[in-house]
């Protein structure tokens, strides 16, 4: 993908990489990618009837970088991006929320920027909790911020098969999908209904998943349209979407595939989805809670 360095980090970026973080309690925010939730649900249904995932999750948490001790505080919004992996994320953040911005202004309503918070290992959430690089990218609806391990891409790539600048794009277009969903309500409707009907409360989890990678497929379009995408991006993202499908994602952990445990859809409900959003430019075609998925 195309992408101007700046040098800088995107205003709307969080740096607490190297933070000692304070807490210890489970994150619980809305729709995370989940390739460590999934295990971690995985695990819990099947102790005591036959499955041993814990040296899967140990795997996994060994390859999660510790977080730096000696600086308790938070490096604030902006600052000087020293990577080019830095200048990507930001320059990506920036396009994501500039075209939604401009999405809600044509409707006559103002979109509310999410953050994007980065750190290491661990970080302390205002009101979802501790947040672990071991669950993988995540969005808090209680602060409205997006939080990231940037160490999750290499797992995306090297154990799940999807490397690429535009795959790194595609999880964070998604996590801002679950933003654009708390902004209008919907996933408050959602976690509404999902108490009134804990049976369907799967289903639904699946459906809003989905919609968020909708809404990065729309976004998406944006991108190719400013010529921004670059031969083989598509497919990137697309593999991307496959790699945090529930199937693959037990597949991958070696045990059976449930789909009565999935949260998130399927390799392929996740990018027919994406690219649904991505063939129509619309996000009205985002309606994931009518019909069939």
């Amino acid at each position: 993908m195309k992408f101007e360095r700046r040098g800088q980090l995107s205003d709307d970026i969080e740096d607490r990489r190297g933070e000692r973080p304070r807490g210890r309690t489970a994150a619980i925010g809305g729709g995370g990618l989940g390739l460590g939730a999934i295990l971690v649900l995985v695990f819990t249904l099947l102790t005591g009837s036959g499955g041993d995932l814990g040296s899967i999750l140990g795997e996994v948490g060994a390859q999660v970088a510790q977080p730096a001790g000696g600086n308790d505080d938070i490096v604030e919004t902006g600052g000087e991006a020293t990577s080019e992996q830095d200048q990507f994320i930001s320059f990506v953040l920036d396009d994501i929320q500039a075209f939604w911005t401009d999405q809600f202004a044509a409707t006559g309503r103002i979109y509310d920027r999410t953050t994007l918070v980065l750190y290491t290992g661990g970080t302390d959430t205002a009101g979802c909790g501790f947040g672990s690089a071991t669950t993988g990218p995540f969005y808090c609806p209680a602060d409205s911020k997006v939080y990231i391990d940037l160490t999750f891409f290499n797992q995306l790539a090297s154990r799940f098969g999807a490397p690429g600048d535009f795959a790194q794009a595609y999880v964070l277009a998604h996590e801002i999908g679950h933003h654009i969903q708390n902004v209008l309500g919907i996933s408050s409707q959602v976690r509404n209904e999902q108490q009134a009907n804990p049976g369907q409360a799967n289903d639904l989890s699946v459906r809003l998943e989905l919609q968020a990678d909708c809404l990065a497929g729309v976004w998406a379009f944006s991108a190719f349209s400013d010529d921004l995408l670059e031969s083989g991006d598509l497919e990137e993202g697309l593999r991307a979407a496959a790699a945090v499908g529930d199937d693959s994602i037990q597949s991958n952990a070696g045990v059976p595939v449930n789909s009565e445990t999935w949260t998130h859809g399927s390799s392929e409900q996740r990018m027919r989805w994406f690219r649904e959003g991505f063939d129509a430019g619309d996000p009205n075609v985002c309606d994931t809670f009518s019909g069939s998925i």
